[in-house]
């Protein structure tokens, strides 16, 4: 793979990248000779991530920032931080998520699943999309799940503050990032940036065991018939750098290959609405840090 799409020496930011699927491709991409940039939360665990990763891929151009998700004001200093080092960004992979058993609010006041899982991408994204095209042909990945095939987007309910499931608010919130990727990639059009969403597989990482009760216990048991973190990245490093998709855009992908996915992710309408719903809770809400 180190050949793929001449990655040494060009740019790669990945979130989640600390632990699980987002390690995994941090390694995958850092292989390719890439200068690679891992987010995550806990500094000490970022560390022993980049060293890790800058061993098992005998890479040292590999560096970490810290950034919490569900915080808007995080996401806007980790964009502006990155922008201090780096003047070009070749691949951005949105992969960090969650899914969480009681309905919470963030510090701007969305609810947890929707903020982290699809305000995140949205908003990171956004920030970042000058560097993108600066450095164009260049790519972003937004990690999603087959779980989008159960979920429907409810203009009405959309934080989910009417009914509560958290597997209903996991799969919504992974349905959103695929319209995200088909109505982002209809934006960057004629811009030399691509963008496409995956699958990853059913992986066994610490993904929702911070949970307690039955969901957790659920996982566990499912453990032994997971994939590994690093069969689970195997879609998100394809899409990285593959020369097979160079200037594919607007597709799901799976087993990397492109695939079908929920009927509601091609309605235009709700994409084009999802987006200006989106841009307004992302520039519109006064945020704690700022009230504060």
């Amino acid at each position: 793979m180190g050949a793929s799409w001449d990655l040494k020496g060009k740019t790669c930011l990945i979130t989640g990248a600390t632990q699980g699927i987002g390690l995994a491709s941090a390694i995958g991409i850092a292989r390719t000779g890439a200068r690679t940039v891992m987010v995550g939360r806990d500094r000490e665990r970022g560390e022993r991530a980049v060293e890790q990763t800058k061993t098992a891929s005998g890479n040292p151009d590999v560096s970490l920032l810290l950034a919490d998700l569900s915080s808007q004001g995080s996401i806007r200093k980790l964009a502006a931080e990155f922008k201090a080092r780096h003047d070009r960004l070749h691949v951005l992979l949105n992969n960090a998520g969650g899914v969480f058993v009681k309905r919470t609010l963030t510090v701007d006041g969305i609810e947890t699943t929707f903020a982290v899982n699809h305000l995140a991408y949205f908003l990171l994204t956004e920030l970042l999309l000058d560097v993108l095209e600066a450095s164009a042909p260049s790519r972003i990945v937004n990690v999603s799940s087959a779980a989008h095939g159960g979920g429907r987007i409810d203009f009405d309910d959309l934080q989910h503050e009417k009914r509560w499931s958290s597997f209903k608010a996991y799969s919504d919130s992974k349905l959103a990032n695929v319209l995200f990727t088909y109505e982002l990639a209809r934006r960057l059009a004629g811009t030399g940036v691509t963008a496409n969403c995956l699958h990853p597989g059913v992986v066994t990482t610490g993904f929702g065991k911070n949970n307690p009760g039955l969901p957790r216990a659920l996982i566990t048991l499912a453990g032994p018939f997971m994939l590994s973190p690093e069969k689970g990245a195997r879609t998100s490093i394809y899409l990285a750098t593959s020369p097979e998709v160079e200037g594919v855009t607007g597709k799901y992908f799976d087993k990397c290959k492109a695939a079908s996915s929920n009927k509601q992710s091609y309605d235009t309408g709700v994409a084009q609405k999802l987006w200006d719903v989106s841009e307004k809770l992302t520039r519109d809400r006064p945020t704690a840090a700022r009230a504060g």
